[in-house]
């Protein structure tokens, strides 16, 4: 059986660290880098609200430190967790707070392929939580109710009353507010990019800056949809594009 892809959130205050783990992770197969923060402060927030099956948790940071961070959030809220450092005698502290492994700086790419092994080891034989988000949106068409799964859609727009989900060629309006949308969808999976619209993130192919200082992505089907610039910066961080 294959394993299941790993939602991964990076966490550090230094840059070229974030960068050295992503460039690892890119060599490896099934892993996705759902978030990434760059303080203890920011890491909290980050995991509460993304909820990864695993954390790289760098100990020294501004803040809150790692291990910190993994006693503010809990035992039963911590995910899998590995802790990078530069300072070895930290180890002993993280494994208080239940790390899988630990690296301390500068980490070779064995010994982070043997770290990412024993999580994924470890994970595997957790078995995986149960939802807290919509998983299916009846739709009422002609009378009839049709149940429609989140995993198709690819965006969402509001039209008055209505929000309109697009699946394919396909749209089914219902009658829910796009914030109550928002709040019941995965925000792993789906971003809000304006007040009127709401897409996948798999979805998104391009980030396009047009003239005068507007925003807006390119979707795979060639969809064009605006991007509010209060939203621009997080948005580019769920989809990588990391910030100097």
């Amino acid at each position: 059986m294959p394993d299941r892809t790993l939602r991964v959130v990076i966490v550090d205050d230094e840059l070229l660290a974030r960068q050295r783990i992503e460039d690892l992770l890119a060599k490896e197969p099934n892993v996705e880098i759902a978030g990434i923060a760059r303080d203890g402060n920011e890491a909290v927030d980050v995991i509460r609200k993304l909820r990864p099956d695993l954390v790289f948790l760098d100990v020294q940071m501004p803040g809150r430190t790692g291990v910190e961070v993994a006693e503010m959030l809990g035992a039963d809220a911590m995910p899998a967790t590995i802790f990078t450092t530069a300072y070895e005698h930290f180890a002993l502290k993280a494994f208080d707070v239940a790390a899988i492994d630990y690296l301390v700086k500068p980490f070779d790419d064995e010994r982070f392929t043997q770290a990412l092994a024993r999580a994924r080891k470890t994970i595997a034989t957790q078995p995986a939580p149960k939802s807290e988000y919509l998983e299916r949106i009846p739709v009422e068409s002609r009378g009839q109710i049709r149940v429609v799964p989140v995993a198709l859609i690819d965006y969402i727009t509001a039209s008055g009353p209505y929000a309109e989900l697009h699946i394919g060629d396909r749209t089914f309006a219902i009658r829910e507010k796009m914030q109550t949308l928002e709040e019941k969808l995965d925000p792993a999976v789906f971003f809000r990019i304006h007040r009127s619209a709401i897409v996948r993130l798999d979805r998104i192919d391009t980030l396009l800056h047009a003239a005068g200082g507007d925003y807006a992505v390119r979707l795979k089907d060639g969809t064009e949809l605006s991007v509010s610039r209060s939203r621009r910066e997080e948005l580019e961080e769920r989809v990588g594009l990391e910030r100097g």
